[in-house]
């Protein structure tokens, strides 16, 4: 990933709307865009016959063989077999890994987004204050906000990001997005008149070194976890598919998966 200083007096070349008086900044040439519905679309047609998907059917359960390794997993209608079962449940990783006996302790990391009415291109990449970095690196569980300001092909302009641990609560927080909307118009004073469109919230898998967890557990034979990712989950996502992919078939991993180790919180004695 190639990063670019950016001096104060060109900032305005690349976002002309940003606000005056800023310090200077770093431009990410590489920086993209995903569509999830569209990604996920792309998912099944890459798979053609060799995926089958079940929606609607909930995990109830892991099955294990007699020497206490998986065989695959029980849901709300049926069993189904595997040689290896795959963690890869996000926020609710740790409950997963929780029904094979297993303690991964994945928390919910709550946050809002605002989204503007459809707008010309004002805003033309993703943009974040500089304190967004150390709101991601932080183990607080208290409400945490930082500009993020990021356009969109379609035109409307989504307006990030919050951090706090409140558990799987939805309640909408005016507090939460009477800040979002502050910072962003700090940023970008030309949003000040916009109207917001609509807020929506999720839930993203923290797990306390930051740090996803991917790869074997070495406490259940047959379970990997693909999970923890928080925020990055879709940046690291073909990077992870690989780690995963080599362990099922017994390749060698294309990095070094040490630090993604799920056995790293296995109590020590």
């Amino acid at each position: 990933m190639r990063a670019e200083e950016v001096a104060p007096d060109r900032l305005h070349d690349l976002e002309p709307h940003l606000a005056p008086g800023l310090a200077g900044g770093f431009l990410y040439p590489q920086d993209a865009q995903v569509m999830p519905a569209l990604a996920a679309a792309h998912l099944l047609k890459a798979g053609g016959d060799r995926v089958r998907l079940r929606l609607g059917e909930e995990v109830t359960g892991l099955l294990t063989g007699g020497r206490g390794e998986l065989r695959g997993v029980a849901t709300t209608t049926g069993e189904l077999y595997a040689g290896y079962v795959v963690n890869a449940a996000g926020t609710w990783g740790g409950e997963v890994a929780a029904l094979a006996g297993v303690d991964l302790p994945v928390l919910p990391r709550r946050g809002f987004v605002l989204v503007t009415e459809p707008l010309p291109r004002v805003v033309r990449r993703k943009v974040y204050a500089a304190d967004y970095v150390a709101d991601v690196a932080s183990g607080s569980a208290a409400l945490q906000t930082s500009a993020v300001v990021e356009g969109t092909a379609a035109g409307p302009v989504l307006i990030g990001a919050s951090r706090e641990r409140v558990g799987f609560d939805r309640t909408l927080s005016t507090e939460v997005l009477r800040r979002l909307a502050a910072q962003a118009t700090a940023l970008f004073p030309v949003l000040a008149g916009v109207r917001a469109m609509r807020t929506y919230a999720g839930f993203r898998p923290y797990l306390p070194d930051h740090l996803p967890a991917i790869g074997p557990d070495p406490r259940v034979p047959g379970l990997l976890h693909a999970c923890g990712h928080e925020g990055a989950g879709i940046g690291l996502a073909p990077a992870t598919g690989l780690i995963v992919a080599r362990c099922l078939t017994g390749g060698r991993p294309p990095l070094d998966a040490s630090p993604f180790d799920p056995g790293r919180f296995m109590p020590t004695t």
